[in-house]
């Protein structure tokens, strides 16, 4: 199994991502264009068989009904996005583990909040966590909004119990490439944050679309600040001491919708 990350160039920054098992079948995660996919897939001889939305946002299926008028592919999805999603044919289920190769898997989870048709994928080798295909729940350095069907408190939930329990070497997959502003804003919150500064400093120096390196969970809870609840700066700079962390979360999604 390979994992390929493909920078969309649109106007919200997507990424798509293709998961290449051995025998040269291919799942597409959340196709924002037919043409982008069906080149890679061409370039790499690959064919496809499955797409897989993460959620029902159109620029998270908008790919999906050419795709499977040119290659008759499934589509899988969360219950919820039944009647949302173009040519949803298999409901994947909290927990459902998904074989691929042979020793390698997807786990289905169930990660509302951004929105309450929203799944993630956890990529196993070996039975061993490996990458988080985290659609618009986590992003490097951030969070999804909730503005669009979504609850802060259950994005709390989300983020606290699922991911925050990975392992730090599991490899962040988002559905959009913010970080730079992200990490903009962990520093308007958190401005002793040497890590995300750090981080910062190196973008400046690179496109982050292009060979950048993978982020893991180890590195979101040194530059996510929806991950460093229990910092005394940002608890300070919120007002919020001696708040819950769900108190504190929900007061950061806030201010990062109005930033």
């Amino acid at each position: 199994m390979k994992v390929h990350q493909i920078y969309t160039a649109s106007f919200m920054r997507n990424w798509n991502y293709i998961i290449e098992l051995n025998d040269s079948r291919a799942i597409v995660i959340d196709p924002l264009s037919d043409e982008l996919i069906n080149d890679f897939l061409d370039k790499n001889s690959l064919t496809l068989k499955t797409i897989i939305n993460t959620h029902e946002h159109f620029d998270h299926i908008q790919g999906n009904q050419a795709l499977i008028d040119q290659h008759g592919c499934d589509v899988w999805s969360h219950k919820n996005c039944v009647g949302k999603v173009p040519g949803l044919s298999r409901i994947l289920k909290t927990g459902e583990i998904i074989n691929l190769d042979l020793d390698s898997q997807i786990k289905v989870l169930d990660t509302p909040g951004h929105t309450f048709a929203h799944l993630s994928l956890l990529l196993l080798v070996k039975n061993t966590q490996l990458a988080i295909i985290a659609g618009d729940a986590l992003f490097n350095a951030g969070v999804g909004n909730c503005r669009n069907g979504g609850d802060p408190e259950t994005l709390y939930q989300t983020i606290s119990q699922q991911f925050c329990v990975l392992h730090d070497d599991v490899i962040v997959y988002p559905g959009h490439e913010y970080l730079e502003n992200n990490l903009k804003f962990t520093l308007s919150i958190e401005p002793d944050n040497s890590d995300a500064s750090d981080w910062l400093l190196n973008l400046q120096e690179q496109d982050p679309t292009i060979g950048s390196r993978h982020i893991t969970i180890g590195d979101e809870r040194k530059i996510n600040t929806f991950m460093r609840l229990d910092s005394l700066t940002i608890r300070s700079n919120l007002d919020l001491v001696d708040a819950s962390d769900k108190d504190v979360f929900v007061s950061l999604r806030m201010r990062r919708d109005s930033w």
